[in-house]
């Protein structure tokens, strides 16, 4: 899911993208996908990432765009669509 947040003056960037993963290894293998395939395509790096440690929620920050790599459980506490829930939404099957 992708979360445009353009339109909210308060939002710390312009989209976030939130997917999940039921692993430690999933989370990790998207994360570090996103990573490479954002440098394969545009040569750039992340701003900053985190969660690498604990690996229940990876947050890859490129400033106006920022992944969101959950568990279930986690995405489910912090509810980023219901914080946010004045953004436009949409779904991406994959």
């Amino acid at each position: 899911m992708s979360l445009d947040l353009r339109k909210i003056p308060e939002a710390v960037a312009d989209f976030f993208i939130l997917c999940e993963a039921n692993s430690t290894n999933q989370i990790k293998a998207i994360a570090d996908f996103v990573e490479d395939e954002v440098q394969k395509q545009t040569d750039e790096s992340p701003y900053k990432h985190e969660g690498y440690t604990g690996q229940q929620w990876i947050i890859v920050d490129y400033v106006n765009v920022v992944v969101h790599v959950f568990q279930p459980e986690t995405r489910k506490f912090y509810n980023l669509e219901e914080m946010w829930s004045d953004a436009e939404r949409m779904e991406h099957l994959g």
